[in-house]
């Protein structure tokens, strides 16, 4: 079933009108949260979660939108393309038309085209495929940069600042982490530094020794890893372990608390590019301290990205008086917000049309610090 455009929105509209002329309860508008809850990989869920629940209850404890309350309805797929797919479903059936994920790209793409087929609008806060946004979906938006960006700025400085005589480029086979690897590899090749290894890891393994071995015997002095810190973490412990000391680089996939309990002093130095650390900002501070008061990490890559896909959504709705996918992502890609990864726009395609990652020293005790240019 496909949605007639401003069919939905505006029956909610019209219905919380009435109820507020009667003196009835407020309409609850559901916004779906889908991502990992569980896996290897949950605690960028949890990032994804935790932003857009504390805009949610931000909205609500303003008033909420247009006389209605927000409910966030948290969906797991596990970082799982196939439980992506159920997920999506699973929305759709449960009449919910604004999702805040997928989470991981491998899940997001699936899913993307069930919601734009099912008239249902999703902004990723973490899906960083360019593939994502190439269809020509309408409903499908942004507010995180391109792995083509992310994956150009880490080739920039690896050649200009690290200049490796012989470059390993590993990948975890997954859409998210061989795209980035490819495009590093490739940006890099054009640019006259060709890798003597390019070799993909499957996820879940434990053992990595082969692999160390193979750098090790390839004279390997730096690594490009694209993927998840649950596999890095245990690459770079056990290469300390077995004196393969060459620096490595990833990307905001590695950006986790978790890779330090994993590869522990082995982690420090280790090299990442990820969104500006929008938790640092003067303007966030306040915000900052709730997520504290409810002892919640406000520093991970997703958290702020989240948060601001409810902003723009919910002021789409404002603006617009309907919460028709439709007439919002038109309201998206016409205007500018400001939300808390600061003054946003889209392009056609449904992607920022700014956006920003920098680059991190990340440290064994899972802090990072911008890289001073």
């Amino acid at each position: 079933m496909k949605l007639k455009h401003g069919s939905f929105g505006k029956t909610l509209i019209a219905a919380s009108t009435l109820m507020a002329a009667l003196g009835v309860q407020a309409e609850t508008l559901k916004i779906g949260i889908a991502g990992p809850v569980t896996g290897p990989v949950a605690q960028y869920g949890d990032m994804q979660k935790i932003g857009a629940i504390m805009a949610i209850d931000k909205i609500n404890e303003a008033g909420g939108i247009n006389g209605m309350t927000l409910e966030g309805v948290i969906y797991d797929d596990a970082c799982d393309p196939k439980q992506a797919v159920a997920v999506a479903n699973r929305i759709v059936n449960d009449e919910i038309r604004h999702v805040i994920g997928h989470l991981c790209s491998s899940s997001t793409e699936p899913a993307s085209d069930i919601y734009e087929e099912e008239g249902v609008m999703m902004i990723t806060a973490a899906s960083t495929s360019p593939s994502i946004t190439e269809k020509g979906h309408q409903l499908i938006f942004r507010t995180i940069g391109l792995d083509s960006l992310q994956g150009t700025l880490a080739a920039e400085y690896i050649k200009d600042n690290i200049k490796p005589q012989r470059l390993a480029v590993i990948h975890d086979k997954q859409q998210y982490g061989e795209g980035l690897a490819t495009t590093v590899k490739n940006l890099l090749a054009e640019a006259g530094t060709e890798a003597v290894m390019f070799e993909g890891v499957t996820p879940g393994d434990k053992d990595f020794s082969a692999l160390i071995a193979k750098l090790k015997r390839n004279d390997v002095d730096f690594v490009y890893y694209g993927g998840y810190h649950p596999e890095l973490g245990l690459i770079l412990r056990q290469s300390r372990e077995k004196g393969f000391d060459a620096p490595f680089m990833g990307p905001e996939g590695v950006v986790n608390s978790d890779l330090a309990a994993i590869a522990g002093e082995a982690m420090e130095g280790v090299l990442a590019t990820a969104p500006k650390s929008f938790d640092q900002s003067p303007e966030n501070a306040a915000l900052v301290e709730a997520f504290k008061a409810r002892n919640e990490d406000p520093s991970g890559p997703f958290v702020f990205p989240a948060y601001s896909a409810i902003q723009v959504m919910t002021e789409a709705m404002k603006a617009t008086g309907s919460t028709d996918p439709y007439e919002l992502a038109d309201h998206l890609r016409a205007n500018r917000f400001n939300t808390t990864i600061g003054e946003i726009g889209f392009d056609a395609k449904g992607d920022l049309t700014e956006p920003t990652f920098e680059i991190y020293t990340l440290h064994a005790d899972g802090s990072k610090t911008p890289v001073s240019e």
